[in-house]
């Protein structure tokens, strides 16, 4: 599913919103302005008129036609007049009017023409009659400018009213901010309840079911460990009860009987169902969030600790080698009894799974991460995806529970470290590779001279 922002949802719809009313907006602006504008000119233009027709009636008496009265700086802009006798020719007019009438019915009031906006004044008395005509270019002008004055204003805030918006929905969020913080904060293992973050009615109701919810999880987990730990005791003491009965009981008859041989299935049985009631005691662990503390402990001397333990005691000719490449310290943050169950069961899986002669390889590698590898024989990309996977075993005649890989992955994704699995090796057309990165691990390399 495609991702999305809130704010930006919300700035995007308000933006719309605002644009879409100030597209209105200003259509209506501009038509109220059109109409204003128009009717102020057509007064103007009346006005004119009948002022030039009463100054026409009393002091034009007997004009010759066709004559012209010559305006200074007359332009494209300037009003343009005709003055028409009784027989409806042009006795006087200005430079910038046509020799031919404006109109040729003698009705009073507005007219269109070409070129230009005219009104023809009622008349007073005598036989003149006066034509005043405005040129439709400078109306047009007009009415452009005036709408441009109304509108451009509008339209060139439209980018302050987008910052507007968007501080506004930004500061408005930034309480979503801080519960979404506390929130993933939770995820390394810090299941106390949120603290009051003076937040808006709106996530209170969130941030309560978030507290209540983590408090469920709480005891699930306390129930689920409070289990783990009764079931180890549980479990452990009845089969180790049971194995030193059975061997016992070996002393008390011949090794070379039948009974003897029985005996020894049975022990060999017992001390299988030991390994995989304990695997499936530290799957429970593991599942139950054993490894969420953050502790600062000393990485490198688990793995010290661990391969002197296991390699005291090899299994069939397998052996561990340690190298660890002048490193003395490999400080990380974690639990460290998790770390050691999962240091443990890779550590027993490259041994169970590895061949016979051949040691299991463990490298500290100068970044800080550990690095297992085994001989075997390659596994299959399907194979090494399913893995980490419970019960999933590779193609091996070793008798495993299929659970050590699950409970080392389960592990080191509660504490946040990687684990790559790799087949075949590199260089090679065989080996199983583990390698294991903590995050911002602390190095302190051993002197030269020590």
């Amino acid at each position: 599913m495609k991702s999305w922002s809130l704010s930006t949802r919300i700035v995007s719809g308000v933006l719309l919103v605002v644009i879409l009313g100030l597209l209105l907006l200003s259509t209506a602006v501009g038509g109220f302005t059109r109409y204003e504008v128009t009717e102020r000119l057509d007064n103007s233009l009346q006005e004119v008129s009948e002022r030039l027709q009463a100054v026409v009636t009393a002091r034009l008496h007997d004009q010759a036609a066709g004559s012209v009265a010559l305006l200074p700086e007359v332009g494209p802009r300037t009003l343009a007049y005709q003055v028409m006798d009784g027989s409806g020719h042009v006795v006087l007019r200005s430079q910038n009017a046509p020799q031919d009438p404006f109109v040729r019915d003698r009705q009073t009031g507005f007219a269109n023409v070409p070129h230009f906006r005219v009104y023809m004044a009622a008349p007073i008395t005598g036989k003149y009659r006066v034509i005043v005509g405005e040129p439709t270019f400078h109306r047009r002008e007009a009415v452009r400018r005036a709408m441009l004055i109304s509108i451009v204003p509008m339209l060139v805030f439209l980018p302050v009213i987008w910052w507007l918006v968007r501080l506004i929905v930004r500061r408005a969020l930034r309480p979503l901010d801080r519960l979404h913080d506390e929130m993933r904060a939770r995820d390394s293992g810090n299941l106390q309840p949120i603290p009051p973050l003076d937040l808006p009615v709106e996530l209170i109701s969130i941030q309560s079911a978030v507290n209540t919810l983590l408090a469920r999880l709480e005891t699930a987990l306390s129930t689920e460990r409070a289990f783990a730990a009764s079931a180890a005791h549980e479990l452990r003491n009845p089969l180790g009860a049971l194995l030193a009965q059975v061997q016992m009981l070996g002393r008390m008859v011949p090794e070379s009987s039948d009974a003897g041989r029985r005996v020894d299935v049975i022990a060999g049985r017992t001390r299988q169902l030991g390994r995989t009631v304990e695997k499936l005691l530290q799957f429970s662990r593991a599942s139950s969030g054993v490894a969420f503390r953050r502790d600062r402990f000393d990485l490198l001397a688990v793995v010290h600790v661990l391969v002197d333990d296991l390699g005291h005691n090899p299994r069939d000719g397998r052996s561990l080698v340690l190298t660890t490449n002048g490193i003395g310290h490999v400080f990380v943050h974690g639990d460290m009894d998790a770390t050691g169950i999962l240091m443990r069961n890779l550590l027993e899986n490259a041994l169970l799974h590895g061949t016979s002669g051949i040691p299991v390889q463990v490298v500290v590698r100068p970044d800080g991460s550990i690095d297992i590898t085994n001989d075997c024989t390659a596994l299959t990309p399907d194979t090494l995806s399913r893995l980490t996977s419970p019960f999933v075993r590779g193609s091996t005649a070793a008798h495993g529970s299929g659970l050590g890989l699950t409970i080392a992955s389960n592990i080191a994704s509660q504490m946040d470290a990687g684990m790559q699995l790799r087949s075949p090796l590199v260089g090679s057309t065989r080996g199983l590779g583990v390698s294991l990165y903590f995050p911002n691990p602390e190095i302190v390399t051993i002197p030269d001279d020590t």
